[in-house]
């Protein structure tokens, strides 16, 4: 299983770059993506983040200087980082990484929107989440 879909892009490249809080990914179909850290952390994939159900997920404020504090693999599937505010749980399949490379206008459109309906700043403290953590994990 190489993505979590069959025949779906593979990386055949994975590069950190800490200077400029992006990681580089050159897929196996020729599409490469410079992905900003940021985006990775607003769009995890973690419970912490998505919710357990539609309808739950944390809008997520504070993240513009994460910078990515390790990055482990996960099978041959997917890569689990962890970032600089402390959370590491969201794991990253192949076609996610793809997904988020492809598609970061738009994600960048949907999360700006989001603030601004929720009359939140981008740069804004997390409210009460010094040392929370989803219970059911």
């Amino acid at each position: 299983m190489a993505g979590l879909q069959a025949g779906s892009p593979t990386p055949v490249d994975l590069t950190v770059h800490s200077q400029s809080r992006v990681l580089a990914v050159r897929f196996s179909d020729g599409a490469s993506f410079r992905i900003p850290f940021e985006l990775m952390r607003v769009y995890s994939p973690s419970a912490d983040v998505q919710g357990h159900g539609p309808g739950q997920e944390v809008l997520q404020t504070g993240k513009r200087e994460v910078t990515l504090t390790g990055l482990e693999p996960i099978g041959n599937y997917a890569v689990q980082p962890a970032f600089s505010d402390g959370h590491d749980t969201g794991i990253y399949s192949w076609d996610y990484l793809y997904f988020l490379g492809s598609k970061q206008n738009e994600l960048w459109a949907d999360y700006l929107a989001r603030l601004e309906t929720a009359g939140v700043d981008r740069d804004a403290p997390m409210p009460g989440k010094a040392g929370a953590a989803c219970g059911s994990h």
